[in-house]
């Protein structure tokens, strides 16, 4: 299987979207600082996120994305796949012609592992994975970090005043 970090990141970025849903639109600013993803490449994920109906932007103030469906209607494998992201387990890219042209001895083995990978993302929503408690806890951990980042800017800056 070859998920490369296009799929984690959006998958993480997903992830961290939905847990902070509740508070309103997310901005990806606030993502990048807590999931340590740079903003550039946050903005070309969402984009594809965007174009595939998995997430919708807020303009203006206090804007940023939301969900644009329930989080137990938000599958892994869609996440993955609207971001481009193969979970293609052969060396051909599923075309069959590993060897010489022709599919290899083992070629519909790898294929059945592709399908087994990706029906098993299928089964996991956003919400299965924010009920995870150990989940929860790296969240909480990141919101802390995020909120003691803040807490020296706005000590340094006072200092300076």
């Amino acid at each position: 299987m070859r998920l490369t970090t296009k799929g984690r990141y959006a998958v993480t970025a997903m992830l961290d979207l939905a847990i902070h849903a509740q508070t309103g639109p997310v901005s990806l600013n606030d993502i990048s600082g807590r999931q340590g993803i740079s903003l550039s490449y946050l903005e070309q994920l969402f984009a594809k996120l965007r174009r595939n109906g998995l997430v919708a932007s807020v303009r203006g103030p206090g804007g940023g994305y939301r969900l644009s469906r329930a989080d137990d209607e938000i599958q892994v494998a869609e996440i993955i796949d609207a971001v481009n992201e193969s979970m293609d387990a052969t060396k051909c890219n599923r075309q069959g012609d590993c060897q010489n042209g022709d599919a290899c001895l083992t070629h519909h083995l790898w294929m059945d592992l592709s399908d087994q990978i990706h029906q098993f993302l299928a089964g996991i929503t956003l919400k299965s994975l924010l009920e995870r408690e150990e989940i929860r806890q790296i969240s909480e951990r990141q919101d802390e970090a995020a909120k003691s980042r803040i807490d020296t800017i706005l000590a340094a800056e006072g200092a300076l005043a």
